[in-house]
């Protein structure tokens, strides 16, 4: 079981971690209030399920298109500038969304349009973003520093749907606005990182080293596993595309009820990435892993089926304590068993799986919900979340009796 572990200093001592935080924690706040309202301007618009899940697909496709080049890209180049430059293009591209909107201009086509260049962008930034961290703080650190960056990315996805949801009453071209402004102050940290560690090195481009972070993957069966894990248990899983159908149709609320459910999982995930990132993982990281996405299916599963607020809350909060979890743990592996000339492109493969498990998943779920309907499609897509966990403890015994993260 996890212990008290206070140790040694903590990483929000380095300023440049503190910039790093403080740019995640703005860029996910924009992305967030983004989300809701996009969700819910689509949804007024046609009243569609397989609208709804076309947002995770328009989200996802620029991702799995360039995955081989952001690897390639960040392995390379100066990845602050990198991030910084995305931040830039998400900026332009969101005051693209609000001029729209304040003028009633383009309808869909354009919002699905100005998602693609958003995703584009953030195709880019997710994997660079992640791979500052080794950067501005020491690795044995790492655990640490990364459940610090998981709660600020949670915080920022309480505050924004509740911002995203309130905000869109008041217009969406103004609520847009602000998520502006939001990615701007992250861009502003970026720029103003400072970063002591040396550039990666650059090597020539070949086929050989743009596949290169993939067969590191497939190589290692504990990274394998894991991500391939998370990648499906959370695909079946992504009951968050349907929450303006569950606010609007099932609950019979508004929009401060989808900003209230979408707010739901990121207090539980909050909370757990605090207690992740003042406790020792223990020495049964798989047995923890496994009983994490266990819990993440049985939880989407009573969300499905449930008609009451409270009870639908309460088990989104669940979820994401739960799915916190898995992501503390994915990502300190994947950051401590990978060299750091490496780590640009393995962390795009990830940010690809973790892509495909939550903006696929979010397709998937807007497809099997115009096919059954939603409530079936939840709880479909929970079950198979338990199910996947138990093949994947069959099929990867290496995982299920992993013990810490430390590479032996």
């Amino acid at each position: 079981m996890p212990a008290p572990d206070t140790s040694g200093p903590s990483p929000l001592g380095r300023p440049a971690f503190l910039h790093f935080l403080f740019a995640r924690v703005s860029a996910s706040l924009a992305f967030q209030i983004v989300s809701v309202a996009v969700g819910w301007q689509i949804y007024e618009l046609s009243g569609s399920a397989l609208d709804l899940g076309l947002i995770g697909l328009a989200q996802f496709l620029p991702m799995a298109a360039l995955t081989l080049v952001v690897g390639h890209v960040a392995d390379r180049y100066d990845r602050r500038k990198i991030v910084a430059i995305c931040m830039a293009v998400e900026v332009l591209a969101t005051l693209m969304l609000a001029v729209a909107a304040l003028h009633g201009l383009g309808g869909k086509p354009l919002i699905y349009a100005t998602l693609i260049i958003m995703s584009s962008a953030r195709a880019f930034e997710a994997p660079t973003l992640s791979t500052l961290i080794p950067a501005v703080v020491p690795r044995e650190w790492l655990p640490r520093a990364t459940a610090l960056s998981s709660s600020g990315g949670q915080i920022a996805q309480i505050a924004g749907p509740a911002l995203g949801g309130v905000g869109y009453g008041l217009g969406a071209g103004w609520i847009y606005c602000v998520a502006a402004a939001l990615y701007l102050t992250a861009f502003a940290a970026v720029a103003s990182m400072k970063i002591e560690r040396a550039l990666p090195r650059r090597e020539p481009t070949t086929w050989h080293t743009l596949f290169a972070g993939i067969t590191f993957i497939f190589q290692r069966r504990l990274l394998l596993g894991t991500l391939s894990l998370d990648l499906f248990a959370v695909l079946l899983g992504g009951a968050v595309a349907l929450l303006p159908i569950y606010a609007k149709d099932i609950l019979q609320a508004g929009p401060w009820a989808l900003g209230a459910l979408r707010a739901a999982p990121a207090c539980g995930a909050m909370l757990m990435s605090l207690t992740l990132a003042r406790l020792s993982l223990g020495n049964q990281v798989g047995r923890l892993l496994f009983s994490a996405l266990m819990v993440f299916g049985v939880a989407t599963t009573v969300f499905g089926l449930s008609t009451s607020i409270p009870l639908s809350i309460a088990a989104l909060v669940v979820l994401g304590a739960a799915d916190a979890v898995s992501v503390v743990l994915r990502s300190s592996l994947v950051q401590l068993n990978t060299p750091d000339h490496m780590l640009g492109r393995v962390s795009a493969v990830n940010t690809l799986f973790v892509s495909a498990s939550n903006q696929l998943g979010e397709f998937e779920s807007g497809v099997m919900a115009a096919l059954v309907g939603a409530v079936p499609a939840v709880v479909i897509g929970g079950l198979g979340t338990v199910a996947v966990a138990g093949l994947w403890m069959w099929w990867f015994p290496e995982l299920r009796k992993l013990r810490t993260l430390v590479p032996a």
